[in-house]
């Protein structure tokens, strides 16, 4: 199967020299010694990255290795500013973030009409004209226009989902997802090297909705780059609240929640501060004594509920849970 979800390029842009100045001398019937009329160059394309609300994405991208700005015109006579070189507009998704060679962030696209000028063109040179004095009446020189700047960036993509379900592989979180969502994910599906992410929307009470995005399952050992590592944390910075997904026949409920919260935490502290509810899927294998008995095995002051996807018994108790708590936020 081809894996058309990419979340992470590399492209080595450059933007466009700037044009040179004009260094000309008026030349008109009748008249000998003009002045100087040589106009400024143009500026060099700027490479630009902009929110594109229809992609959800990198692919598009992933053959691409190097993109070009136009480069400025030379000035011309009678002070003509030579033309401004196209700019190149590259179209990323919403939630992608732009880092140069150093690893530093350049800039990051997260709402509809969000535009970065990324690495600016060189500015034009300045024509004759601008040179003439009292002194020096025919300027015969101009500026040459400043080079373009070569940088290979980065651009990664960070799923923008109100709930990131968190846990192991075998937890159930693409099963909650597709029952949740009616079985149809409303934004896309794609593989993700051997899993897969869906982004669903959740249709809630009185017509409201919110997004639940379903990622890789995590490993001991993600924050350290094992399995998917760093490209599957990444996915949950973004996201206001995490659901742990921790199923029923887990050998030890506490160990397997205190596992997943040490991934997060040596990835990125900020993750803790975000609200947590955990979820103890598959429990329709259990009765109501065992849930009894499980309950004090929890982790304490985390909200906690059962469900099953498969009897879709608990869904509508864990959406209140989640509305009640994104509710919180706006």
């Amino acid at each position: 199967m081809q894996n058309n979800f990419i979340d992470h390029v590399k492209i080595h842009v450059k933007s466009g020299k700037g044009g040179a100045g004009s260094a000309h001398l008026r030349r008109e019937k009748y008249v000998d010694k003009g002045g100087p009329d040589g106009g400024d160059g143009g500026r060099g394309g700027h490479v630009i990255v902009q929110a594109n609300p229809n992609m959800w994405t990198l692919f598009h991208l992933r053959y691409t290795r190097h993109l070009n700005a136009e480069n400025g015109k030379p000035g011309g006579k009678q002070r003509a500013t030579g033309r401004d070189g196209q700019d190149i507009t590259i179209d990323v998704p919403l939630g992608t973030v732009i880092k140069n060679e150093e690893g530093e962030i350049v800039g990051e696209v997260i709402e509809e009409g969000d535009k970065i000028v990324v690495v600016e063109g060189g500015k034009g040179g300045l024509g004759n004209w601008h040179f003439r004095s009292s002194t020096q009446q025919t300027p015969r020189y101009a500026q040459p226009g400043l080079p373009g700047r070569e940088v290979d960036l980065t651009f990664e993509l960070k799923i923008l989902a109100d709930v990131g379900l968190v846990g192991f592989p075998n937890a159930g979180k693409s099963t909650l997802l597709s029952v949740i969502t009616a079985a149809k994910p409303k934004i896309g599906d794609y593989e993700f090297t051997t899993l897969t992410p869906n982004l669903g929307i959740v249709d809630y009470r009185e017509h409201q909705s919110f997004v639940m995005a379903d990622i890789p399952g995590i490993i001991e050992g993600a924050s350290e780059g094992k399995g998917l590592g760093h490209r599957f944390l990444r996915h949950i910075e973004r996201n206001a609240l995490l659901l742990f997904l921790i199923p029923a026949d887990s050998e030890d409920y506490k160990k397997e929640f205190d596992v997943l919260l040490n991934e997060l935490a040596k990835f990125n502290k900020e993750l803790l501060d975000k609200d947590i509810i955990l979820a103890i899927s598959k429990s329709d294998m259990l009765d109501e004594e065992l849930k009894e008995e499980i309950i004090p095995k929890l982790p304490k002051d985390v909200p906690h509920v059962f469900i099953s996807s498969v009897a879709q018994t608990g869904l509508q108790e864990l959406k209140d849970m989640l509305w009640k708590k994104l509710s919180a936020y706006k």
